[in-house]
Parts: structure tokens; C-alpha cells; sequence
């Protein structure tokens, strides 16, 4: 693996021509996060590197992962008769989840604010990001967990399909198109998961398993009226 080459000579050729570009048509993302996001990254210091920024909101989605996976190894925790994960932890997660979300909005505007922007800066970026896209899922997962109440272990790994398959194909629409036209549901999730953790600390995973119970049972009404 050492010797492999993961950009070849002529993909590193092409970042002398690159230019980003992106489209995000977002209500949330423009008129609520964008602003948030102008404000707090005034707060950096010039000399700080975009890139410190963007792996140090990635380090804090793989510490949510960690800290979950120590109190929810088996994803059982959740589950009727097992010990919960404590309520501190679901607001340690939700807070530090938010404060990522907000490393990666502000790190491109960090290196625009200090004219470090750069294609490979991009490229790190975006590899972290798609990491993350596995590191959210499963820590989400533990709200509902597994067992006869939960989510079945099958149902996480579509999710992880489906999140991976969404990130890909946003990237290969820029890779044909040359524009990145970014996706809703990445701030809008982003900004429910935040809130869902911290409720979670407030109302118990007690509260969650009760809709999906009820959920369920719409749903199974619903198939018997076809």
C-alpha cells in the first residue's frame, strides 16, 4: 500500500485548471448556516490552516464513534432490559456532532478569508467527508440499537449504501458537470441529528422506540387495507 499511487500524475496535471465550484440552493444552508458559519469563522486567527480545521471536525465525528462504541460495543444498549447509554453522553455526542458540522462549513471559508484555497485542500476535505458519511450512520444507530424493538442490522447497512451512494453520486454529477451541486439533506441531517441526540438525553431512547413501535404498526395496518 505504500507504493500506491492514490492520485496519478495526470489528475495532479489537472489541478493547475481546477476551480471550485459549487451550488447550494439550500433555505437552511443559506439564510440560517451561512451566516452562522461568516461570523464564527472571524473568530480563527490567519495563521490557522484550513485543512487543521477540517481535520479537527472530522477527529470529533471519529471521537462521537469511539465514545458510543465504548458505551454501545453491541448496539444493544438501547434495547428493553439492557443498561442505557447515560444521558451525559447523548449530549457530549450532540454538541460535539453541531461543532463539527460547523468546522466543515467554516473551513472553506477559512482558506477563501486567507487565500490558502487550493484543489488538494479540497480533496482532503471531501476523502474525510466520506468517512464520515459511515462514522454518522452507525453513531446514530445506537439511539435505536438492535433487538426486537430496535433496527435490524440489515437495515443499518442499506442506510450506509444509501448515505455512500449519495455522496458519490453528488461527486460524480460534479466530476461530468464541474459544478458541485450540493445536497439538502447533508445540513438538514446534520442539524436533526444534533437536536435528536440531545433530546434523546431529555426524553430517554424509551420515547423513540414508542414511534417506531407505532410507525410500525401504521404501517402493518396500511399493507393489510391493500
Amino acid at each position: 500500500m505504500a507504493g500506491y499511487e492514490y492520485v496519478s500524475p495526470e489528475q495532479l496535471a489537472g489541478f493547475d485548471k481546477y476551480k471550485y465550484s459549487a451550488v447550494d440552493t439550500n433555505p437552511l444552508s443559506l439564510y440560517i448556516m451561512h451566516p452562522f458559519w461568516n461570523t464564527i469563522v472571524k473568530v480563527f486567527p490567519t495563521w490557522l490552516a484550513p485543512n487543521l480545521i477540517t481535520f479537527s471536525g472530522f477527529l470529533l465525528v471519529v471521537f462521537n464513534f469511539l465514545l458510543m462504541a465504548y458505551f454501545d460495543p453491541d448496539f444493544y444498549a438501547s434495547a428493553p432490559g439492557y443498561k442505557h447509554v447515560p444521558d451525559w453522553v447523548w449530549i457530549v455526542v450532540g454538541i460535539l456532532n453541531f461543532i463539527a458540522y460547523t468546522l466543515d462549513g467554516v473551513d472553506g471559508k477559512q482558506a477563501r478569508r486567507t487565500n490558502s484555497s487550493t484543489p488538494l485542500g479540497e480533496l482532503f476535505d471531501h476523502g474525510l467527508d466520506s468517512w464520515s458519511c459511515v462514522y454518522f450512520v452507525v453513531t446514530v444507530y445506537s439511539i435505536f440499537g438492535r433487538g426486537p424493538s430496535g433496527v435490524s442490522v440489515f437495515v443499518l447497512y442499506l442506510l450506509l449504501w444509501v448515505v455512500l451512494f449519495s455522496f458519490i453520486l453528488s461527486h460524480w454529477e460534479k466530476y461530468n458537470t464541474g459544478i458541485l451541486f450540493l445536497p439538502w439533506g447533508y445540513d438538514i441531517s446534520q442539524v436533526t441529528i444534533s437536536f435528536v441526540y440531545i433530546v434523546t438525553a431529555i426524553v430517554g431512547v424509551e420515547a423513540w422506540l414508542c414511534i417506531m413501535c407505532d410507525s410500525s404498526n401504521e404501517f402493518i395496518k396500511l399493507f393489510q387495507k391493500l
